[in-house]
């Protein structure tokens, strides 16, 4: 399939020089962009799109989610609540997620990241309820490719359950076996093609709910396949004073402790960072998923993405769960993030 926007009234590249192109056009053959300018205008496609009054931008790139959270949006019971407090309050509510629900919130979460100019999203799934398949990752894959948006889901995990001390119930819990042997199984089915459409990354859930053992495991077992890793980090000061309390270290120094850094690894959040820490990302390369609504919504904080750029951290941004913005609106995001930085330089 090809595609060719005419003539675009303007076309913003996006390239080291910020080029702006006006009355520029653009070809699309498969899944990559084949040529930008005269080159395209003068090549045929099988649908062309006249781009007269259209601003073109490449597309936007989602890098945390939670698709299954789609279906909370808006509960009343936790519109005031702060991380720890709000996730005890959908826990009971997420543990009957099953297949057919996931598809759903999946589906129209994906939709509005579409809408909204997503072309590549990741999507942290880390909610494996008792009762629910195993296989629930293979159902976001399906509706994903349903739809023709690049994804790259990651799967999660949850193996530090509330009798062992952690925060999730139980029910909503795997055992480390059980984690990655499906994560083995997941590993297969990335492409690790330039351009791929598929790409599998894994993401135990947070310092609060896996074990250090799963952690390593994990890490272990991405870099023998050639993954990624990802996981909330230092989204909040209840997620600190945790971390503080039970492995005696601050959450990035938990997660490096345990070989939690470089350029095959990326945080959600990253809010509360003291200096070192943010030189530590920017030294390891590890990156950083910038969600500005969703730590406002919760009032978790404010991320200091100027420091981390200089420090030389990638950061990309985020919608996170809708559950915790109420939208999954990625230009929204975007315009936030450049409010929320003016605000920091004054």
């Amino acid at each position: 399939m090809s595609l060719l926007i005419r003539r675009a009234r303007l076309l913003a590249t996006m390239d080291a020089a910020g080029r702006r192109l006006e009355d520029a056009s653009l070809l699309i053959e498969g899944t990559r962009i084949a040529a930008v300018g005269a080159a395209a205008e003068r090549a045929s496609a099988e649908r062309v799109i006249e781009g007269a009054d259209l601003l073109v931008t490449p597309g936007l790139v989602n890098t945390h989610h939670h698709l299954y959270q789609t279906l909370t949006r808006a509960l009343p019971g936790a519109q005031d609540a702060s991380l720890f407090d709000w996730l005890v309050h959908h826990y009971p509510i997420w543990r009957h997620l099953d297949a057919d629900l996931l598809a759903v919130a999946t589906r129209t979460g994906l939709a509005e990241l579409l809408l909204s100019g997503c072309t590549l999203t990741s999507d942290h799934h880390y909610l494996f309820p008792t009762e629910a398949a195993a296989e629930l990752i293979d159902v976001q894959i399906a509706v994903a490719r349903e739809l023709g948006i690049r994804f790259q889901p990651t799967r999660g995990s949850m193996s530090l359950g509330k009798s062992a001390g952690g925060l999730p119930p139980d029910s909503v819990c795997q055992d480390e076996a059980t984690i990655l042997a499906d994560c083995r199984r997941l590993a297969t089915l990335s492409d690790p093609a330039p351009g791929a459409m598929l790409r599998i990354d894994l993401a135990p859930c947070s310092p609060f709910s896996v074990t250090p053992a799963t952690l390593r495991a994990t890490a272990a077992l991405a870099r023998e396949a050639g993954l990624r890793l990802h996981t909330h980090v230092a989204e909040t000061l209840d997620e600190e004073r945790y971390c503080l309390a039970t492995f005696g270290a601050r959450p990035v120094a938990h997660l490096a402790a345990q070989g939690w850094t470089g350029r095959d690894v990326w945080y959600a959040h990253a809010v509360h960072l003291h200096d070192a820490e943010i030189a530590l990302l920017g030294r390891t390369g590890t990156g950083v998923a910038h969600c500005p609504s969703s730590n406002l919504r919760l009032g978790s904080g404010t991320a200091r993405i100027a420091e981390l750029l200089a420090a030389g951290a990638p950061v990309g941004l985020a919608v996170d769960g809708s559950a915790s913005n109420d939208g999954s609106h990625l230009l929204a995001e975007a315009r936030l993030m450049l409010l929320l930085s003016r605000l920091r330089e004054r």
